[in-house]
């Protein structure tokens, strides 16, 4: 999962950030030992691990190389994955080879675990119990558990401790008082009191833990499952056309300029521009749109999206992170790594929740071997092994994360790209929301919304083809949408015997021995064309609704009049109204005139708007709403909004906007549609809730949980945790985390 090198200016050096993948961490402790390691290497600026996604982020002095970051790293017991291109699947495997061992070590554990269990709990009082138990408790601790045992051991040389200190203490002085009492048992029975074996708890809590790493680790792949469909719509192989021979090559081997072959059903591998042919193409994957799309010479393609009905070739014009595809996929990575400020929390009490279990539980021993009584040793042995056992900073660690990496997963599903974890805590607290008008609200691309013949058109429609013709050789930007309409339309182009643009005005042109004029009202006046009372009433009507108006006449009559608007999108009017549902404001913002935000603001029900505004004016009338003491967030497309998407609370992109509002914006809706506006922030609030439970049933478990342990109970009803209880109720508080985590898959946004 390494990212491409990002280089920041710096007056001194260039810092250089990537991510890397982390191999062997096995709790939260453990990612702050790496994160700790890591921040304290020289030349490392700032290191940031997810435990969740295995991975850490790490922004280092260029004179640093990644092998020397390894180095340090593999000296508190862990690995980092830092040669480059296939790192990802690199860390796939060895997640894969961690898991079939794991698997592996857990069914042999429970095999050799039930005897030595059977024996404990109804055959205690059998002579040969206690040696028959020491032999099949061998394996289970020092070779089937001997992780936990090689982890404590690294971590102590460095001074650190972790999950596994917990665990290697706890089974480990529970296997040596065990050993002392089979074979030395004279020694309690001198002092009258029963010489009792542990083997069962020791195996028991080896067993139940690593059942609980199994079941976490099955839980956290499946966290990221939306990361894998994104990364499984590219093909891994393509046809390129070379010298006219058609020749499949591995995607990776393809560079800009290639010429590409795709057929029916196939996955569009890189992005580019269709050479030739015309078909088809499924482009849900990016827009959520079910309704393929018709690609002809010219048009753009992605890759990920599946050609439909017939093959054409094209030019590869973005390759490998180049392709949208690849920047959806970095960007939902980058967002899954992220910490979410909450973490930071999570994280300061994870680094030194082992030390402090440690001397609560030398604390209990003590204790008890103060007011114990008869047994004092017993129980105090007991109780804080069970400490030792009970207490972990696992589920703790996997509160935040595996709730922000479902929710940015379930964002992905739902074309709802999120850039950072911060952004996503955030969304549920928004109570403002500013919308830019064109490209966001209305569709961004002007389109004939109203067309009304004449006399002369009526009778003859193909005096259309001359104004086709005529709006072809136009530079006018709306001369487009024209063109678009009539063709739409079928009308193909007359042949033009002449052509003159008249600035500020219109165009002319000369064709079938007439001359024929388009554009404004003053032109037909110059030239001295009346518009009857409906049409001009029709014009009128079209103005007041913000919509530009083109007047198409020969040298004697008004043929034709266009209305020209950028129209609303179909889902504006519907998210609007949810949004104010939920008691959100609503806000408009638009560099158009007064009339036309008017009437858009009134066509989708928004009250408070503001009409020729700046890019400047944007971010001040942001920062004023936020002086108010509201969280406001920013939607918008255009280069133009980005000052305003930068100071915004929460910023918010529309998907076919500029790559610059892209960039600045926390939050992308891939499909354009502010429908999903209001879906981004029911993801946030539902990940936060997530985030919330995790915490507190984390918190709560630990609480709760170490003091029966260590023997809280024993007063008021003779109550004492076995080792072996503790053991798995340790490994469900982990499972637990990650189970409610993954409760958001299932819910609808």
């Amino acid at each position: 999962m390494i990212e491409e090198e990002q280089l920041t200016s710096n007056v001194e050096d260039k810092d250089i950030r990537r991510t890397f993948p982390v191999t062997g961490m096995s709790c939260a402790a453990c990612a702050a030992s790496v994160e700790s390691t890591l921040q304290h290497t020289p030349g490392v600026s700032e290191a940031s691990v997810n435990f969740a996604s295995g991975t850490v982020a790490v922004s280092y002095s260029s004179q640093l190389t990644p092998l020397a970051l390894r180095k340090a790293v593999q000296g508190v017991g862990y690995d980092l994955i830092v040669e480059g291109g296939n790192a990802e699947a690199k860390q796939e495997e060895a997640r894969e080879a961690h898991y079939r061992a794991l698997k592996k070590r857990t069914i042999w554990s429970a095999i050799l675990t039930f005897p030595v269990f059977i024996i404990g709990m109804f055959f205690m009082d059998w002579t040969a119990g206690p040696y028959i138990s020491l032999v099949f408790t061998i394996p289970v601790l020092f070779y089937f558990g001997r992780s936990f045992f090689i982890h404590a051991w690294k971590q102590a040389r460095h001074g650190r401790a972790n999950m596994d200190t917990l665990v290697a203490l706890s089974t480990g002085i529970a296997f040596a008082f065990s050993v002392f009492n089979t074979f030395y048992p004279s020694f309690w029975v001198e002092k009258g009191l029963q010489p009792h074996v542990y083997y069962e708890a020791a195996t028991v809590i080896i067993t139940f833990i690593s059942f609980g790493k199994l079941l976490e680790e099955r839980a956290k792949s499946n966290t990221s499952s939306a990361l894998k469909k994104l990364m499984s719509l590219q093909p891994k192989s393509l046809i390129v056309i070379i010298g006219g021979e058609e020749k499949e090559v591995p995607v990776s081997e393809v560079e800009e300029g290639y010429e590409i072959l795709v057929r029916p059903g196939e996955k569009i591998p890189v992005d580019g521009t269709v050479l030739s042919g015309q078909s088809f193409v499924d482009e849900s994957m990016i827009t959520g749109e079910p309704m393929p799309v018709s690609k002809e010479e010219g048009g753009a393609v992605y890759a990920g999206t599946v050609n439909q009905k017939a093959s054409f070739t094209f030019r590869a014009d973005k390759v490998g992170g180049g392709t949208l595809l690849a920047q959806i996929i970095r960007s939902v990575k980058e967002a899954q790594s992220s910490k979410a400020p909450v973490q930071k929390l999570a994280d300061k009490i994870a680094g030194i929740f082992v030390p402090t279990v440690l001397a609560i539980s030398l604390i209990t021993f003590i204790m008890w071997m103060w007011l114990g009584g008869e047994e004092a040793f017993t129980h105090a042995l007991l109780t804080s092994i069970a400490v030792l056992v009970i207490a972990c900073p696992c589920a703790l660690g996997l509160a935040t994360p595996t709730a922000i990496m479902v929710g940015i997963g379930k964002g992905a599903e739902n074309n709802i790209l999120v850039k950072d974890a911060e952004s996503l805590e955030l969304g549920h607290k928004t109570d403002t929301i500013v919308l830019d008008k064109t490209g966001t609200i209305t569709e961004g691309k002007p389109q004939v919304t109203g067309i009304e013949l004449t006399g002369g058109a009526k009778e003859n429609s193909e005096v259309l083809g001359i104004l086709l013709a005529m709006e072809s050789r136009s530079e006018h930007p709306l001369a487009r949408a024209v063109t678009d309409y009539l063709r739409e339309k079928k009308i193909s182009p007359a042949g033009l015997d002449g052509f003159t643009s008249l600035t500020g005005k219109g165009v002319s042109a000369v064709a079938a021995g007439g001359e024929y004029v388009a554009g404004s009202p003053a032109l037909l006046a110059e030239k001295g064309i009346n518009i009857d009372g409906t049409i001009a009433e029709t014009a009128v009507r079209w103005q007041k609704e913000a919509k530009t108006v083109i007047y198409f006449a020969d040298n004697r009559h008004l043929l034709a009049v266009l209305a020209i608007s950028d129209r609303i999108k179909p889902g504006s009017a519907r998210a609007i109204t949810r949004l104010k549902e939920k008691g959100i404001e609503v806000h408009m913002l638009t560099g158009d005139n007064e009339d036309t935000a008017t009437a858009v603001a009134r066509e989708v029900g928004i009250e408070r708007y503001k009409s020729e505004v700046r890019p400047a004016d944007k971010s001040a009338y942001i920062k004023s709403l936020q002086q108010e003491g509201k969280v406001v967030a920013m939607v918008g497309d255009g280069i133009n909004d980005s000052e305003a998407l930068a100071h915004a609370d929460l910023s918010i992109a529309m998907g076919h906007g500029s790559d610059i509002a892209m960039d600045v914006a926390k939050m992308t809706l891939i499909t354009s549609d502010l429908e999903s506006i209001p879906k981004a922030l029911r993801l946030s609030t539902l990940t936060v809730r997530g985030i919330r439970q995790n915490l507190f049933w984390a918190f709560i478990y630990n609480t709760i949980g170490i003091p029966i342990a260590a023997g809280l109970l024993y007063p008021l009803n003779g109550f004492l945790l076995d080792p072996m209880i503790a053991g798995a109720a340790m490994a469900f508080s982990s499972v637990s985390v990650v189970a409610n985590s993954l409760r958001l898959k299932s819910k609808k946004l």
